[in-house]
Formats: structure tokens, sequence, C-alpha cells
């Protein structure tokens, strides 16, 4: 834990060598899942021991931490968030953070298990979720998740809905498997009163096949929508790095997250931290820090100068490259937090 005595209640807020301001937090809590998407995961996935992972307490207290160097949106984050025992409680915890300065507390999940968990994110101050669909066809979904069922995610929607949480929907563009889908996957969403983001596959770890042949750019998939749809550029922003339109048709709104074909990290604002304490400051690179032993030697200063190196070294941006013959990066998306 970050230890027994508080720390000063204001402290330097968090930024970087490029004068941008961190104040967003995506906090994984666990690396495990309950599918393999294909883009996200390999088909056999080695996960990390339970006791490395932080504890619930230690992931509140770390919250707390970040909240107090000037972090206003914190994102649960897995693997799949909801698959981690004790998932509600951690969210109340971090909820009542909303009384020293957090702004929103989001998270992101496969919505499988929203059923059983609505109710109670919602009652610890959770008001938005984003839940990942990639596909309105029940045997396309199970192919992209290896075995998923749409169904359940549909109703964990549905519930959430019930529990008064607003919902996202993020949908992966892929190539080849999904790119005749997005005028459905919209006019559905609009139908459900949910915004739609889409999002370019990104090269982090090996998966089966080549990323770039599921590689979209996202231009592509806004013209196909431009021939059923009247998008008109917005001003809504959520934190995150979602660029947006208005959707005349539906009133609602479809975002894209465009990190190969035009990226966004000039204004990037957030750190990943993953499941146990180690933190990020670009998804896009391998430099980190860890936060875990310090914390729980109650060593403040060492936790705040580790944050403190990371910003200090945070580069302009990612070097993606979608076209090279290996990934980016050797680890998966579910390990830093999706």
């Amino acid at each position: 834990m970050i230890g027994t005595a508080a720390p000063p209640a204001t402290l330097a807020a968090l930024g970087d060598g490029h004068g941008r301001r961190i104040d967003y937090a995506r906090l994984s809590v666990t690396d495990r899942c309950n599918f393999r998407c294909t883009y996200c995961m390999a088909p056999e996935m080695r996960f990390l021991p339970r006791n490395e992972l932080l504890t619930l307490e230690e992931l509140a207290q770390l919250g707390r931490h970040l909240v107090r160097r000037g972090v206003r949106r914190i994102r649960l984050t897995g693997g799949e968030p909801l698959v981690r025992r004790g998932i509600g409680e951690l969210a109340q915890e971090l909820g009542a953070l909303r009384s020293e300065g957090l702004a929103e507390l989001t998270m992101t999940t496969n919505g499988s298990a929203l059923p059983r968990h609505a109710r109670q994110l919602a009652a610890a101050g959770i008001e938005r979720i984003n839940v990942s669909l990639d596909s309105l066809d029940p045997a396309r979904f199970a192919a992209i998740t290896r075995g998923g069922d749409l169904a359940q995610v549909l109703a964990g929607i549905d519930a959430a809905q019930d529990a008064g949480l607003a919902v996202k929907v993020n949908m992966v563009a892929l190539r080849g498997t999904n790119d005749g889908e997005f005028a459905a996957m919209l006019a559905w969403c609009g139908a459900r009163g949910c915004d739609l983001t889409l999002i370019e596959t990104m090269p982090l770890g090996a998966v089966e096949g080549r990323r770039a042949d599921a590689y979209l750019a996202l231009s592509a998939a806004r013209a196909s929508l431009e021939e059923c749809f009247t998008l008109i550029p917005s001003t809504h922003r959520t934190g995150g790095p979602a660029r947006y339109c208005e959707v005349v048709e539906t009133g609602t709104r479809v975002g894209f997250i465009t990190p190969l074909s035009a990226n966004f990290c000039s204004s990037c604002n957030r750190i990943r931290v993953t499941a146990t304490g180690t933190v990020y400051a670009c998804l896009g690179h391998d430099r980190r820090e860890e936060l875990r032993d310090p914390m729980r030697g109650g060593a403040h200063g060492a936790v705040d100068a580790a944050l403190d190196r990371l910003l200090a070294a945070k580069p302009a941006r990612h070097d993606f490259d979608i076209a090279r013959a290996e990934p980016a990066l050797a680890r998966h998306m579910s390990v830093t937090g999706g």
C-alpha cells in the first residue's frame, strides 16, 4: 500500500517534458479475459499469477495518490475488469474520490458480465462505460472473440442501460472481417441511444495472421458511413483520443481513434498502469517504472519520483508502423490495459 499515513493533500500536478498535462489514468485490474479477441491476444495466453497483482486495497490507494497528483479521470480496464473478484468494491472506493477531485470514473468492458454487475457499478459512481463490440453477427462475433456469445453481450448492454449507465460501443475496424458492418452498427447504436467509436487495429503483441492484412485506415470507414449518414464534425470530447462527429439521422455521435493513420499524440494526457503496478507513459513505447514495491514499502516519495522520471522521458509520439513484419511491442494490449 502507499502507506498508513496519508500523503499531503496537495501535490505537484503530473506533466511531461513536452508541456502536456497528465490528468487521465487507465488503471488495469487484471490481464485476464474470458474472450480471446484475435487482434488483442494470441490463441493461447499465459496470464500473470494472481499473487503478482496489486490488491484491491493497493489499487484504491494508488488511485487516490494519482488524484492527489492531478488525475481527474480514471478508467478501469483489463483484460476484462469484471472478471476481477471484488471489482464492485474497488469501483466504490474509487468513486468516493470525487470528493478529492476525481471528475470521472469509467470502465471498458466486453459486456458479458454486465448483467451481474451493472447496478453495482452505477451505485459506485460509474456513469459511463465503453463496451467492446466488433460485430452484430453472432457467428462473426464468435470468430473474432474466439468463442464469445453475442447474446450475452447484448444482454449486458441492456442491463447497463437499465441501470442508468451511458454506453458507448467500441468497434475495432478489421479489413475483410467486419468492414461491411459499420453502417449497420452505427444504425443499431443510434436506435439504442449509444455513441459508437471506431478504432484502428494496433501492432501490439504477436497474434495469428498479419496485422497489415486486417488494418483499415478509418478514413475509408468514415467514407463508407457518409454514404448512409450525415456526419458533422463535433467539438465533443471525453478526455480520450477519439475525435467525434454528430450523426444527424440518429442524434448520436460516431468517434474515430486513429493511432496509425492520423495519430493524436500531441494531445496525449494519459498514463497506463498495469495490474502489477507497472506504469507506462506511452502505449507505443516500452519505457516503464515499477510502483508496486515502493507502494508496499510506504514510500510516497519513491512513488512520486518514479512517476516524475517516467513522464520526464515520455516520448512526443509513438512509432507504430503496421507494415513491420514484427509487432511494435511484444506485450499484448491486455497486459497494458485496453
